[in-house]
Order: structure tokens, then sequence, then C-alpha cells
């Protein structure tokens, strides 16, 4: 039996806009809208009376925004979020109040299927076990950039640092900061393609050029653009199998 759909709702003042929502929800049939709202207090309402699991939620609506909608809920109450918006302004505020994503208007489908990506790894998370949870991994990864939302592909990154709760991406000579903790970014990637070599330091295999010994078990990863990383004794091991080190 197939799993049972995400129960979506909609919620913007524009019709056209909740249309485009649809469109885009077309070629994803395991996420099913069960109602629409034009405003937020709508939405109010039919959260509690639909208990849908997946809020797609305007920003800019008539009388209480999106953002006053959420912060007046309980946060045990809210379901997923995933902002959808003419303003990329937001986007750090949007991120701060545990949204999935954040999309900008006109809907983009290809950046569309990847919100969803992040929907359901988000919900395997929440539902099912690590032992039993299907394989997907990550292929993009949004970040703010000012008032804008840049896409890194996942292979287009070279090593990301723990910064807090948060991370650093460093990508093509690049950093960016991503609003999610290590452990949890980790639990979306690859495996095989990225490697953690320290407490707080995850490393795309495919840069590391070179690897030398260091005192007491510890070693220096050495990238292809020359970065040095440290590789701590914890991840040697796993570090040694991964680049089939003897």
């Amino acid at each position: 039996m197939s799993a049972p759909a995400i129960r979506a709702l909609l919620v913007d003042d524009e019709m056209l806009a909740r249309l485009a929502l649809r469109q885009a929800l077309a070629s994803h049939p395991d996420i099913a809208v069960v109602g629409e709202c034009g405003n937020a207090a709508e939405a109010k309402q039919a959260i509690a009376a639909l208990e849908p699991e997946l809020l797609f939620l305007d920003i800019r609506m008539p009388g209480m925004d999106g953002f006053r909608l959420l912060h007046g809920m309980q946060r045990t109450a809210l379901p997923m979020i995933v902002f959808a918006t003419a303003y990329g302004q937001h986007a750090l505020r949007a991120f701060d109040a545990n949204a999935i994503d954040y999309l900008l208007k006109p809907i983009d489908q290809a950046r569309f299927d990847q919100a969803m990506c992040r929907v359901r790894q988000h919900w395997q998370g929440l539902n099912v076990a690590p032992t039993t949870a299907a394989t997907s991994y990550l292929q993009r990864i949004s970040v703010p950039s000012g008032e804008h939302i840049r896409v890194i592909a996942t292979a287009d990154i070279d090593w990301i640092r723990a910064d807090g709760n948060y991370v650093r991406i460093h990508a093509a000579g690049t950093s960016h900061l991503h609003r999610e903790p290590l452990t949890g970014l980790l639990a979306t990637l690859d495996p095989t393609r990225f490697l953690r070599i320290h407490r707080g330091i995850v490393v795309n295999v495919d840069r590391i050029a070179e690897v030398h010994p260091l005192f007491q078990g510890s070693a220096e990863v050495v990238l292809h653009d020359g970065t040095r990383l440290n590789l701590s004794r914890r991840f040697r091991a796993s570090a040694r199998h991964a680049l089939g080190m003897s």
C-alpha cells in the first residue's frame, strides 16, 4: 500500500497564485490539497478544522500577514511551512520561523520540485524510523543571499563548517550561511559524496586532493583549491574507508 498523501492547505489572497500552486503540485501526487484560504484569519480556522500537514503561505495579505498568523499559533500545532511570496527580502525571517523552504513568485517548477524534496525529507524524519526511511538525498540547497535566494547544487559544494546552530557552505570560492544545524543537513546529503572529517566539518570527497598524516593519529585534508582542513582522530577510520586508504 502507498503511504497516505501529505495534506496541504494553500493560503494566498490571490486566486491566480493559488492556481499556480495547484498546477505546480500536479506532478506531486503524494501531496493532496485539502483547502484554500484567501487570508490569514480564514487560514487560522482552516488549520484547526482540517489539520493540514503542509502549509503554503503567502506573506503580504490583507489584515493579518503570514508571520502574524504563525506567531499567534502554538509552535507544536503548526504544520510544515513553505512560504510562497513575491518578496525576497523576508527570507531570513522566514527561516527563523522554521520554514521548510521559501519560494519566490512566479513559481518556477524546478525550484518548486526542490522544495517538495525538502518537504518529503522533513516528513520522513517526523514519521519514519531511520532504519526504514526511503533513501532520497538533496540535489540542491537554497540559501539567503541579500534580498534573493541562491540555489546551490550539492555537487558544487566544496566543504561545510558548523557555525553555531547553523552551517557555512563553501562552494566555488564563496561561502553562504545556511540556517540548519550540521547534523540535520548531513542527514539529507549523500553519504557516498559527503564525508564528516571533524565534529564541525563535512567535505565533498571529490574535492579532496591529498591527506597529510600529522601527530597522534590526526591528519590534514587538502582540497584541490588549496584549502586545508583538520581530519580528527575520531573520523580517521571512516575517512580511510571512504578514500580507499590502506
